[in-house]
């Protein structure tokens, strides 16, 4: 027996419709900075969805996070939330603006080096405060709007390194199955094989003895096995939907128990 501890503090939000509620989440006299991509959400409509939640509250936008988010390109967000005193970050896209709202949170505020890249170069072990957080989950996949960890980019570098932090999990996520329905078949595709793999990567491990987590894993797998295609294939489906998200929550959860566990594979975060 190996002894653990298990803290999962991100309130989930599961439904449709449960975007509607992110307004009882965030102080009323936040400052909120929203961070998106490439700018799907405003053409799919989703950004219009959020104002409306937030009317009345001070808000401003940052846009142009990229799939691998750059430490270039967040260092620009980081330098808005230090101008505009900005205490709330509501990252609104995948895993990739999640992971990169993440970084501006801890790098904000930080102190342990002047340069935050300092942050990846210790995998975190120095942050020691952060931005509130939360995250509008439009991609199921990576796992990011649940956890403390994140992986940036550095362009002129090259560099690609992880950190991971208690002060960096996401206050709330949204998991709305409606919200994923404008994506492209292509993009749920990957979104549930990247589940699918999640999964197995924490299945397929060194005899542990673990059965009830291989359970758990099993049933994720079958399901994605069965709704996957049909989720893929329309994305409008109520129900392969749902499940489909739910199976990728599922993923990171089971992911999170068996790593806390020291089951599958290892951890080096907090």
């Amino acid at each position: 027996m190996q002894n653990f501890t298990l803290h999962t503090p991100t309130k989930i939000l599961f439904g449709e419709g449960k975007i509607a509620e992110i307004g009882k989440e965030i102080p009323a006299d936040a400052r909120i900075l929203i961070t998106y991509g490439g700018g799907s959400i405003k053409r799919n409509g989703l950004l219009d969805q959020v104002y409306q939640v937030l009317d009345g509250r001070d808000v401003r936008e940052f846009g142009g996070i990229e799939p691998n988010p750059s430490y270039e390109t967040l260092m620009k967000a980081v330098e808005l939330v230090r101008a505009e005193n900005i205490d709330f970050l509501l990252a609104v896209g995948g895993g990739s603006v999640a992971d990169g709202t993440k970084f501006i949170a801890a790098a904000a505020h930080y102190e342990a080096a002047q340069d935050p890249w300092h942050i990846l170069q210790t995998t975190g072990a120095q942050v020691t405060n952060a931005v509130k957080m939360a995250c509008v989950l439009t991609l199921p996949a990576t796992g990011s709007e649940s956890n403390n960890g994140a992986v940036i980019s550095r362009k002129t570098t090259g560099d690609k390194l992880p950190f991971f932090s208690p002060y960096t999990f996401p206050l709330f996520a949204v998991l709305d199955p409606v919200v994923t329905y404008s994506l492209p078949p292509r993009q749920v595709a990957n979104g549930v094989v990247d589940a699918f793999v999640h999964t197995v990567e924490q299945y397929l491990t060194y005899p542990v003895d673990a059965k009830v987590q291989d359970r758990f894993s099993e049933g994720l797998l079958l399901t994605l096995i069965e709704e996957g295609p049909r989720a893929s294939r329309t994305g409008k489906l109520q129900s392969p939907g749902q499940r489909y998200v739910e199976c990728h929550h599922g993923a990171e959860w089971i992911d999170w128990c068996r790593r806390a566990a020291g089951l599958g594979c290892s951890y080096d975060g907090p």
